[in-house]
């Protein structure tokens, strides 16, 4: 067994401000998926839509807060947790962006078909940059592990000790271990970063589909669901629901079914299909 990484923190100094490894990697994140989204739309000669984007990722950005933040409240039933700087949950901002953007979409009277067409591209690679930030400050990782590439995070939220381990996570360690050892774990965060960008790069194969608008975000719920169910396993996680499945599990498997129903109706030429042809 190979010896496991030690992670510390990682933060930037941008004059009075300190930015976390977290908080860069979300603007990235949000900034890649900007990009993306826009040129997609703009490439497929909605220029209109294309020009919404940027009112779209601010909705996206202020929805996936909140939704995170509020996921992690109700499930952890600490409600001072909306305050503290950790707790952001993936599920919960996935379904606040949804709405937040959705909300927008109408107001504006555009078709959120065709903005979901090219939002699965873009949030599979902001998601796979995302991660790297719960990389950085040592949040989401997985369990006890002492493997190949197994880590530490002696400072992460939290820190992965035998003892928050054990009561946090339901852990199983040996009763000499102290609870004060921090203990190797999954790189659960490089795997995810792995696995989106896959996700993304089969999205941006598929951009150039002759199916209905809307089919391609299908196709990401899928990829994203099944992704997440896997993953799981080997989280360290608390919030158990079945056996060994987890809450996050439940819906990843809802996200999932939910994909094949939107390409199972989506799926055939549009009457008048636009410029879909890849550049």
């Amino acid at each position: 067994m190979s010896a496991p990484f030690t992670i510390e923190p990682a933060t930037l100094q941008v004059g009075p401000l300190s930015l976390t490894g977290f908080g860069l990697a979300v603007l990235l994140a949000f900034a890649i998926a900007h990009i993306i989204s826009q040129r997609e739309l703009a490439r497929r000669g909605h220029l209109a839509e294309a020009a919404a984007i940027p009112d779209l990722v601010t909705a996206a950005l202020i929805g996936t807060l909140v939704g995170a933040k509020l996921y992690f409240v109700i499930l952890t039933r600490d409600f001072g947790a909306i305050f503290s700087r950790g707790g952001f949950v993936f599920w919960g901002g996935f379904i606040g962006s949804v709405l937040a953007c959705w909300l927008v979409i109408r107001r504006k009277g555009f078709s959120f078909l065709r903005f979901a067409d090219v939002a699965g591209i873009a949030i599979a690679a902001g998601y796979s940059v995302g991660r790297s930030g719960c990389w950085a400050v040592g949040d989401d990782y997985g369990k006890p592990w002492d493997g190949f590439l197994a880590v530490k995070f002696p400072h992460g939220f939290p820190p992965s000790t035998a003892e928050n381990m054990i009561r946090q996570f339901g852990a199983q360690l040996p009763a000499t271990v102290p609870p004060w050892e921090v203990i190797g774990v999954y790189p659960t965060q490089l795997l995810e970063v792995v696995l989106g960008f896959v996700m993304f790069l089969v999205l941006w194969r598929l951009r150039a589909h002759t199916h209905r608008e809307g089919w391609l975000f299908g196709v990401y719920c899928v990829l994203a669901g099944l992704e997440r169910f896997v993953v799981e396993f080997l989280r360290a996680k608390d919030d158990r629901f079945a056996g060994p499945l987890s809450t996050a599990q439940l819906i990843a498997l809802t996200i999932t079914v939910v994909g094949v129903l939107i390409m199972w109706s989506r799926r055939g030429r549009e009457l008048a299909p636009p410029a879909y042809a890849a550049a």
